[in-house]
């Protein structure tokens, strides 16, 4: 680096504020990879520094199980507030991988704030930006949001493998909900995986029989753990929550959806507190299992951690 080079350095780190430069030497940018054995082939799961930490990518014999297009569509997590007022989807909604306006730029909105990708295990926080940028709107309601990053933090731990199952993704999340907000209702999308349009084939999980039964695509909530498969059976996702449901909200708690236009479909696990004396600031953890394989491969699965329950 000549002398002028040095001396502009020098000059735009001087009136940078400390905290801003300081972060921009430490904050990790992730970018990584977990894997874990199963059958004939490796799952991989890519995070990267796009979506802040987000999973961009899920892999299993060949196979992409992840439609990761603009800065929703991941294997990510989000919360929705009603601010104390009439709830109106994603107008107070922090996401992990980012904002709607970050499209399918390379960039987000989102702040990763720590970062550890080990063998089969990954562990990140992140400081979670509003779906919606101030002023925007969504389904015609306006955005209660003021700024477009949130103080809303989201720590998760995933890992490939869970005792003897090896095709069993253990999904941990954290949601802090910060001081200095008042809400009377709050909805944790815990998980929630975008796919790709072949996996058009739409199963609930029965506990009672240990057999899936049909489901329709929805759109929207009910209470069996929803499967997404290949027509042919030969790859599916599903998810499972031993904490499902959320109490009062019995009929609730795994939604499905068929994005036809965007040939994209979508499974989540959902979480919901209502408190008329308002929703204490606090962390919220919740517990999931994702599953990957054949079809039969995650109704086996499924079978094992009912009964672990």
């Amino acid at each position: 680096m000549n002398l002028v080079s040095w001396l502009l350095a020098a000059m735009i780190l001087a009136i940078l504020p400390l905290s801003d430069a300081c972060a921009q030497a430490t904050l990790p940018d992730g970018n990584g990879q977990i894997r874990g054995h199963f059958k004939n082939s490796e799952i991989v799961i890519t995070t990267t520094s796009r979506l802040a930490g987000a999973i961009d990518s899920l892999t299993w014999n060949g196979k992409e199980f992840i439609n990761s297009t603009d800065h929703g569509r991941q294997l990510q997590s989000a919360s929705n507030f009603d601010v104390g007022s009439t709830f109106s989807s994603e107008t107070f909604n922090p996401t992990e991988a980012g904002s709607r306006r970050d499209g399918a730029g390379d960039t987000s909105s989102s702040r990763m704030l720590h970062y550890i990708a080990k063998g089969n295990q990954l562990q990140t926080t992140s400081q979670m930006a509003f779906w919606l940028q101030p002023e925007e709107k969504s389904s015609g309601h306006l955005a209660k949001n003021s700024t477009v990053l949130s103080d809303h933090l989201l720590t998760k731990r995933v890992t490939i493998g869970y005792k003897d199952l090896a095709n069993v993704i253990s999904y941990d999340v954290t949601f802090g909900v910060p001081i200095g907000e008042f809400h009377r209702y709050a909805q944790f999308e815990a998980v929630t995986g975008y796919m790709p349009a072949e996996f058009h084939a739409f199963h609930a999980f029965d506990s009672a029989s240990g057999q899936f039964a049909p489901l329709t695509d929805g759109p929207g909530e009910q209470n069996r753990p929803v499967v997404l498969a290949t027509e042919d059976g030969e790859f599916a996702m599903g998810i499972y929550s031993p904490q499902q449901p959320s109490e009062g909200f019995a009929q609730a708690g795994y939604g499905r959806w068929n994005f036809g236009p965007q040939h994209v479909m979508k499974w989540n696990c959902v979480f919901r507190i209502r408190d008329a004396s308002g929703v204490a600031a606090a962390d919220y953890s919740f517990k999931s299992f994702v599953i990957v394989g054949s079809l039969e491969d995650v109704r086996l699965a499924m079978v094992r951690l009912h009964e672990w329950r």
